[in-house]
């Protein structure tokens, strides 16, 4: 493949979530050390592509790392208690300061017109203000917490007016009360509740980690938030931001992420690929099975035909596959079907046929297959079958794997084998509808 068609397969590939996140609301939290990366120039740039592609981003910028290294140079230490920085009339001034230093940052860098980058003529515009309304973190423990606060509320209107008149939105991590007294607030609270506040479709945070870790290390590609509500994570910072990722799509945004802002590119290869660069979070399971239905179909036919090509499946005409689209149970992600499979009832019988499984070969050996068929035998006792048989070629030792054993023809219902094709010649397996 020559580099143009590399390129041309690449758009093709990524339409559909251009597509899918135009006009959507994504709030993008930068981390503690994001605004020091060496990646921070080409991030700006990928938020600008995201701009342009109708994006509406709001920007919340954390300082809390900031504060402790110039505490450090001026030979300081800041007090924590539970593990909230206590935050006197001096460091309050450093963190107005640090924020005020990091949004001008901010806006100079989204502010050049780079040539030979998508910031190229832009003219992208960025807007803030005292959007974020807060109170006093008080007195726990008999320490008081004098000028941290916590957020009372957002003003969603104002930051749809910034985001309606097609500019980004900057959010610094202070906060006002009605009095006009002055509070430093966490910058992950901030973004989720922003996130929350404006419904927004992504809460993105941007961290020095790649995302959230199974108990051998490996990278987690997805999760609900019951399963990421029980990981052990050692790093705080990083179980700080996964908590405040499972309480905000606990009250509906749709999904977070949780993504490295070292790694280059990692933005956009987690909006615009499947398997992302980071971890994604969401209330429900990612992919979920579902009943296919007659728009499905040419997704399924582009999903089966190598498999019909190479004799693994029997071959089925587009007109056969809508009158049998209700059998067929489709794994959807991102819209897009990357696996399906089908249940015939035979119900004299009692028996059922297990047809047409199919995995996108990008997702083989991950278990989808396993997850339908599961899904199939939990239809097939719904509908009282007691058994259930597959006839196959090429796929034995999975069905027998999945606690298929090996069956003769005459245990097929009587329908089945009169139509039994002995040229093609498939093996017979046949399980127990029973947990």
């Amino acid at each position: 493949m020559t580099s143009t068609q590399h390129n041309i397969a690449w758009f093709r590939y990524t339409a559909p979530y251009i597509k899918a996140h135009r006009g959507g609301t994504f709030v993008v939290y930068l981390g503690n050390g994001c605004l020091d990366a060496p990646t921070l120039t080409t991030l700006i740039h990928d938020l600008a592509l995201l701009h342009s592609l109708g994006v509406r981003l709001v920007l919340v910028h954390a300082t809390r790392g900031a504060i402790d290294a110039s505490l450090k140079q001026r030979g300081q230490s800041g007090t924590f208690h539970q593990g909230i920085r206590v935050t006197d009339d001096a460091t309050l001034m450093l963190a107005s300061e640090i924020a005020s230093q990091q949004r001008l940052k901010l806006e100079q860098l989204i502010s050049m017109g780079l040539p030979n980058t998508p910031l190229r003529g832009a003219r992208l515009r960025v807007m803030s203000g005292n959007i974020v309304t807060a109170k006093p973190l008080g007195i726990h423990d008999g320490v008081d917490y004098l000028h941290s606060g916590k957020v009372r509320r957002v003003d969603a209107g104002a930051v749809r007016a910034i985001l309606d008149h097609d500019a980004i939105a900057l959010v610094s991590p202070l906060g006002y009360s009605p009095a006009g007294e002055l509070f430093s607030v966490s910058a992950s609270e901030i973004a989720e509740a922003v996130a929350v506040t404006l419904g927004a479709d992504k809460l993105i945070f941007l961290d020095r980690q790649a995302g959230l870790n199974d108990d051998d290390g490996g990278l987690i590609r997805q999760s609900t938030v019951s399963e990421a509500a029980q990981l052990n994570v050692a790093d705080t910072e990083q179980a700080r931001l996964r908590d405040a990722a499972c309480r905000a799509c606990s009250s509906g945004v749709k999904r977070c992420h949780l993504i490295s802002f070292e790694k280059e590119g990692a933005l956009l290869e987690e909006l615009f690929t499947h398997d992302g660069a980071g971890t994604l979070i969401a209330q429900n399971p990612y992919e979920q099975a579902r009943s296919a239905d007659i728009d499905d179909i040419a997704s399924i036919v582009e999903l089966i035909r190598p498999l019909e090509e190479s004799g693994a499946l029997v071959k089925r005409s587009r007109e056969r596959l809508e009158e049998e689209i209700h059998h067929f149970l489709i794994l959807e992600r991102d819209g897009r079907v990357i696996a399906c499979a089908a249940l015939y009832p035979f119900e004299e019988e009692k028996v059922g046929e297990i047809a047409c499984v199919a995995t996108h070969p990008d997702y083989r050996g991950t278990g989808r297959a396993e997850q339908l068929l599961n899904a199939l035998l939990a239809r097939a006792r719904a509908m009282a079958l007691t058994q259930v048989f597959a006839l196959t070629t090429q796929s034995t030792h999975w069905f027998l794997e999945q606690g298929f054993a090996t069956g003769s023809q005459d245990q097929l219902p009587e329908e089945k084998q009169r139509l039994y094709n002995w040229q093609r010649n498939a093996s017979v397996l046949v399980r127990s509808v029973s947990p």
